[in-house]
């Protein structure tokens, strides 16, 4: 049986649609057999560097805004529609699992219309747009986080991939310290501004290993692929070490040498929950703050602290705090833990495979 993933972007999206394509090759369903469906963003380089195929279909997104371009949206999406049924129908596509980002609609649309059993992921407390508009075709809708707002359905949370999920720190610790020319000693902190990086980040840590005045400390700057070459580390503090790279494919070291983080408040959050990293959130700004609202659910869970963009000059009093109280720490990394659903990559696999069979 055959499989579509809608997954485009950014790694909010097409990381978690990975997590459940990992799973169902781990129940047996050829990587062949899984199509995941993009345009030419993120999803471009990295989901065929994963061994998948990928169709790429054009799609201007929506703005956001009045603009005479929303008028052309209609015809652009019905094209894409119609290149991504063909598709299906080519592979004898039996499920169809939509995580949410631009290319949801045309690929829900073509499901629909070919009777394929369509399944929506939602990775936010608030709906984003897209998932708004085709849940009225899903025939289930599954959600990361109760009371999801503008959007009812299963809550099976969040999915992640088994080397996050499985992760031994103390195993990799060692390995990730090496790759990352790092010592045992100090405190490391990860940062991380999504998987296309976030310059306010980059800007606020940069500032921060400048003036710090705390104890030593190490960082593990993961800055953008785009964005890495605008970071400089020549005037940080003699007391920071700091390594900066562009995008890491090995999350499972950086989590595994990261005490704490600096993260947004999408993937990164659910990544250092269910390692069990303590964590301080700053939601971007973009697509409505529906960050902030996912930020507060877990802060709520007193498994993080939050720093919104207009207070990033708080953040190294708020991170030097952090890091003197080791007792909180644990205690946010164990809260973290009880806030997420470590199996959801799985349950939604199953999910898929039993749709299928029904539809075979």
């Amino acid at each position: 049986m055959s499989f579509a993933i809608a997954a485009a972007g950014t790694g909010g999206h097409i990381i978690p649609g990975l997590a459940v394509a990992e799973q169902l090759v781990a129940k047996g369903v050829g990587k062949d057999r899984i199509l995941f469906i993009g345009g030419n963003r993120m999803e471009a380089d990295l989901i065929p560097g994963e061994g998948y195929p990928l169709l790429q279909i054009e799609l201007q997104g929506l703005v956001r805004s009045l603009s005479a371009r929303n008028l052309r949206i209609p015809g652009v999406v019905w094209r894409a529609a119609g290149a991504a049924g063909r598709a299906l129908l080519d592979r004898q596509v039996k499920a169809v699992l939509c995580m949410g980002s631009y290319v949801t609609v045309p690929v829900a649309l073509a499901a629909r219309r070919l009777g394929i059993s369509l399944y929506l992921h939602e990775q936010n407390v608030e709906a984003g747009l897209a998932n708004r508009f085709a849940k009225r075709w899903a025939d289930r809708s599954l959600l990361s986080f109760p009371r999801t707002k503008g959007m009812a359905g299963e809550v099976v949370g969040y999915p992640l991939r088994s080397m996050l999920t499985n992760l031994d720190k103390s195993r990799v610790r060692t390995e990730g310290l090496e790759r990352y020319r790092l010592s045992e000693q100090p405190t490391t902190v990860g940062v991380m501004g999504g998987s296309l990086g976030a310059k306010v980040i980059n800007e606020a840590v940069t500032a921060l290993a400048a003036s710090w005045s705390g104890p030593p400390l190490q960082m593990v700057h993961l800055a953008g692929d785009r964005k890495r070459d605008s970071v400089t580390t020549e005037e940080d503090s003699p007391a920071v070490t700091r390594r900066v790279l562009g995008f890491e494919h090995r999350m499972d070291l950086f989590y595994g040498v990261s005490d704490l983080v600096i993260t947004r408040a999408g993937a990164g959050l659910m990544e250092a929950a269910v390692t069990g990293t303590p964590s301080i959130l700053i939601p971007g700004s973009f697509a409505g703050k529906h960050q902030l609202s996912n930020a507060r659910a877990v802060v709520g869970a007193e498994a993080a602290l939050l720093v919104e963009e207009s207070d990033l000059g708080s953040l190294g009093r708020i991170l030097e705090t952090l890091l003197a109280d080791s007792p909180r720490r644990t205690r946010m990394g164990q809260a973290a833990i009880k806030a997420v659903q470590p199996g959801a990559a799985s349950t939604i696999a199953d999910m898929l495979m039993d749709g299928a069979d029904a539809a075979s």
